[in-house]
């Protein structure tokens, strides 16, 4: 069944009413949806409704409330990407596969290797990557709609981490030999406690990697958080760096 969005002020005790044009369009024209269809609604932050068509209109569709219940697809742990600005539409595709792994926040990074120049437009392209996020969790069934937020240079990130308490900030970094996330999810050698529901920061450098005042930089700002990981023995591309991470935290925390 397919999962639609709606706004908070279109839900009531009883019914839902879903506005979108483009949920409409895709609804009525390429569904053929008619009254008495189930249609399943996400109220993208903690509900999921199944209800019924109870009448189609011009400018919206009225449906009927069966059953509400807590997302039962959305992970508990919740995740943010910080990810390095790759060239090209590797970022698209970076945001469309952890938007399917499960990821919550993805905020790109402007950093000191970074290929493509910041040449302040990327507003515009941050509404497309969200479109792709959006696209991304009807696909998978997800309940929340991850943000894509506006770019950041590395002190902006700081600053972000900071703001939003991490659980713990996860680095992955190709000159650390030995210590995988595993271990840092695993270890709590400074009163880091890292569970099923954590909030976790992962850092992912662009094509060229990290400086290393980069790092530097990192750990004396955020402190006793911050690990410093390696994803194996090969050396992962910045798009599939931020996926194999991914995937790694998940299936730690909540497999």
């Amino acid at each position: 069944m397919i999962r639609f969005f709606a706004d908070r002020e279109n839900i009531t005790e009883d019914s839902i009413r879903l506005t979108s044009k483009d949920d409409l369009k895709h609804l009525v024209r390429v569904l053929r949806a008619k009254p008495g269809d189930p249609v399943m609604i996400s109220d993208k932050a903690e509900f999921e409704y199944l209800t019924e068509i109870e009448s189609i209109g011009e400018n919206e569709v009225l449906l009927r409330i069966i059953d509400r219940q807590n997302f039962a697809t959305e992970p508990e742990t919740e995740v943010t990407l910080y990810q390095g600005v790759p060239k090209s539409t590797k970022l698209e595709t970076v945001v469309q596969k952890t938007v399917e792994l499960g990821i919550r926040r993805i905020v790109p990074v402007f950093m000191a290797r970074t290929v493509v120049a910041d040449k302040g437009n990327f507003l515009k392209k941050r509404d497309r990557l969200q479109k792709i996020a959006d696209e991304a969790v009807k696909q998978c069934k997800r309940g929340i709609i991850p943000e894509v937020t506006d770019a950041m240079d590395l002190q902006a990130m700081i600053s972000d981490i900071r703001e939003n308490d991490y659980d713990i900030i996860l680095i992955p970094y190709e000159n650390e030999g030995g210590y995988s996330i595993k271990d840092a999810l695993r270890d709590d050698p400074d009163g880091v406690n890292t569970r099923k529901g954590s909030k976790v920061a992962l850092i992912i450098g662009p094509e060229g990697g990290f400086e290393e005042d980069e790092i530097d930089l990192v750990r004396e700002a955020l402190g006793r958080k911050v690990r410093i990981v390696t994803l194996g023995r090969t050396i992962l591309r910045t798009e599939t760096a931020g996926m194999a991470a991914l995937a790694m935290i998940m299936y730690e925390l909540e497999l």
